[in-house]
């Protein structure tokens, strides 16, 4: 059973962290937008579950109070509704994902709205800067979303008994990640994404064509916002909880960006490359960390370890590895892959 729970572990996060991955991969990977602040993204789409829907479920209860009180009356209320009424949860489910999608939207455009104009080292300060407020604000003022304190979600699920909660929140996570992985794929494969690539490569060649940095800008990020926002929106309706603390930059927006590296920029397969293999090592290295450090001899505290080895690992990637496990491919458009069709047909009739 233990190593049932390892890998259903493993799995959830593989489709959490697609989820976020991919839509660092839109803006970074494709676009060249540095957002370190991925975070405030997946931030957002907690607090529609747990500050936006609650508070329409307490006004539908009739239930008053502060959140953070109020949020326990409401999930026990909640719960033993979607128990008898299986329908009620799903409908909290698809519209608790669709709301963080669309509040996510719009505060990505908000979000890089004061610094779309900004070159990328000073854009990434600066967005960084603004999730990292954001993040205290919510975490200091518990009237937004519990604060430190934190507010109780109601499950979902809670129709299905027992431990198989579990397995099947695992396959709601991965069909979602998946049906993300096709929509990014299409969209990047699209005229859309050869102009993320060429405002990427070059942004002056860009606006020779006529169009505007700063509205793609703040477009591309309103994307990855909203794709973001649904991975803040699941962790929160699987965990039936949400903590400020749990929304740190680290776990948000390094980690993304340590995956993203690892398969490689600009290709959505070196995406869950870089996700599978760095979930499978954080996953086993958090369960095993102790034994690692007493094996080696490590001379510090065993809690440093995922963070001293992540971090050495991404500077291995800068130096040694920068395109990732997987190179980038030029993309192919019909009109090339005819030509290039042509010209081994030329080839082949020549030999």
């Amino acid at each position: 059973m233990a190593e049932e729970f390892l890998i259903l572990n493993i799995v959830i996060w593989i489709g959490l962290y697609l989820i976020v991955a991919l839509s660092l991969n839109i803006e970074f990977g494709f676009g060249g937008i540095p957002n370190f602040g991925r975070a405030f993204a997946v931030l957002m789409g907690a607090i529609a579950v747990g500050g936006i829907v609650n508070r329409i479920l307490m006004l539908t209860l009739g239930v008053s109070g502060q959140i953070i009180d109020a949020s326990g009356v409401v999930k026990t209320a909640m719960n033993d509704m979607i128990a008898q009424n299986p329908l009620i949860g799903i409908s909290l489910l698809i519209g608790g994902l669709l709301l963080a999608a669309v509040i996510g939207a719009i505060t990505g455009a908000a979000f890089i709205l004061p610094s779309a104009k900004l070159s990328e080292d000073y854009l990434a300060i600066t967005l960084l800067a603004i999730s990292e407020v954001m993040f205290l604000v919510s975490y200091y003022h518990p009237d937004i979303v519990g604060g430190y304190y934190g507010v109780k979600v109601p499950n979902v699920l809670n129709f299905i008994p027992g431990e198989q909660r579990l397995f099947v929140f695992a396959a709601i996570i991965i069909f979602i990640a998946i049906l993300v992985y096709l929509l990014v794929n299409r969209m990047l494969s699209s005229p859309y994404g050869r102009l993320l690539k060429a405002m990427r490569e070059n942004e002056e060649v860009v606006k020779a064509y006529g169009k505007d940095i700063m509205k793609l800008r703040i477009k591309t990020v309103a994307v990855g916002s909203g794709i973001a926002a649904l991975a803040g929106a699941l962790y929160s309706m699987f965990s039936v909880n949400v903590i400020a603390t749990n929304f740190s930059r680290v776990e948000w927006t390094f980690y993304p960006f340590l995956m993203v590296l690892l398969g490689g920029l600009g290709n959505t397969r070196g995406v869950v490359v870089g996700v599978s293999s760095f979930v499978i090592a954080r996953i086993f290295l958090i369960t095993y960390k102790f034994e690692i450090v007493e094996f080696l001899g490590l001379p510090f505290d065993p809690v440093w370890l995922e963070y001293i080895l992540f971090g050495f690992v991404m500077l291995l990637i800068l130096i040694y590895r920068p395109e990732g496990l997987i190179r980038e491919k030029p993309i192919l458009t019909d009109p090339i892959k005819k030509i290039l069709k042509k010209r081994k047909s030329e080839l082949g009739d020549s030999g």
